[in-house]
């Protein structure tokens, strides 16, 4: 243990506190829990920062588009101004302003062809979507794990190689609550390939590997057609070294350039000394399409899980069974 772990440790305990007492109060009613009129499925996590949450919504979404359901995607909408200002629930077209909905929000937008929409209060959110889009028949929450006010029908949990930290909670560790909360959801995915033990854990991969032109959608290539097998790699995601790694896999030398997840990208952020192909995550070129170059790159990446997971989600969807947040299990 870290001395600025011992220091903060006292203020975790506080935090494990007001959390505890914050899911009582739901559990028992004393706050109040909505329940909407279509399954909501709710995919978050435990820990601070992205752990692979956007590309499993947007496997889960087009799964259920397969199987004949109209999804909608509500988000927080996280580093965007409604998100910071509090504003009312807004709808994220593909030519949303991303400082203003969020990077991941127009990202779904512009990957899942259904409704998305944005909006702290996420019960208002579900609410508005309906309302103008009242066909869709299942809402997927991205990023609401520890949005008890929202009743839900299926929870899953994701997590990444990072796991849990030094294991403590906010402010001395990586947590926003006890790892022990895992035990409570309808499934834990495990982003990076290797399985969790016990009928709850599932695996999942993210594959790809064609680059898209910034100004030229149109144009792609593969790693190995862009011609220069050293590149500017930036990431502003919570794990920018899982982004670095995964194009050092594909072939390339990587000058690695990290930023802040949700950073606010600027010109001048890609005044890099030496002339060489900028390639990004897809979530950082949505931020980036005003200034792009034609050296500029992005590279979409998609989800695969094991072949358990779809027909798993499709049962308990078809059971509806209720997860309202009283920490009970229902047998699964």
């Amino acid at each position: 243990m870290t001395l600025v772990t011992r220091l903060l440790a006292p203020l975790s305990i506080l935090f494990a506190i007001v959390v505890f007492a914050r899911r009582a109060l739901y559990r028992m009613r004393l706050l109040p829990v909505s329940r909407i009129r279509v399954p909501v499925v709710v995919i978050g996590n435990i820990t601070a920062g992205g752990s692979g949450k956007t590309p499993l919504v947007l496997w889960i979404v087009q799964h259920l588009q397969a199987a004949g359901l109209r999804p909608g995607i509500v988000s927080r909408g996280y580093g965007g101004r409604v998100a910071a200002r509090r504003e009312s629930a807004c709808e994220v077209s593909i030519a949303s302003d991303p400082a203003s909905v969020g990077d991941e929000p127009l990202l779904l937008a512009r990957r899942a062809h259904c409704p998305v929409w944005v909006g702290v209060d996420r019960v208002g959110a579900c609410r508005a979507l309906l309302l103008q889009h009242p066909e869709c028949d299942v809402l997927v929450l991205d990023d609401g794990l520890q949005h008890y006010a929202l009743a839900r029908d299926v929870e899953i949990a994701v997590v990444d190689p990072r796991g849990f930290g030094n294991g403590f909670l906010f402010p001395a560790g990586p947590l926003r609550e006890p790892v022990s909360r895992l035990r409570e959801v309808d499934a834990v995915v495990y982003n990076g390939g290797a399985g969790i033990a016990g009928p709850a854990g599932h695996s999942m991969r993210l594959e790809g590997g064609e680059l898209i032109n910034l100004t030229n959608a149109s144009r792609s290539v593969t790693a190995a057609a862009l011609g220069s097998k050293r590149v500017h790699a930036v990431a502003g995601i919570g794990d920018p070294a899982r982004f670095f790694r995964h194009l050092e896999s594909l072939g390339f030398e990587v000058v690695p350039h990290s930023f802040p997840d949700h950073h606010a990208y600027g010109a001048s952020d890609f005044a890099f000394a030496e002339s060489l192909p900028v390639v990004m995550t897809e979530k950082d070129a949505v931020k980036c399409l005003g200034f792009a170059q034609p050296h500029f790159w992005m590279l979409p990446v998609r989800a695969e899980l094991d072949a358990g997971f779809g027909p798993k989600l499709d049962a308990m969807l078809r059971g509806k069974r209720c997860r309202e947040p009283q920490g009970r299990r229902s047998g699964h």
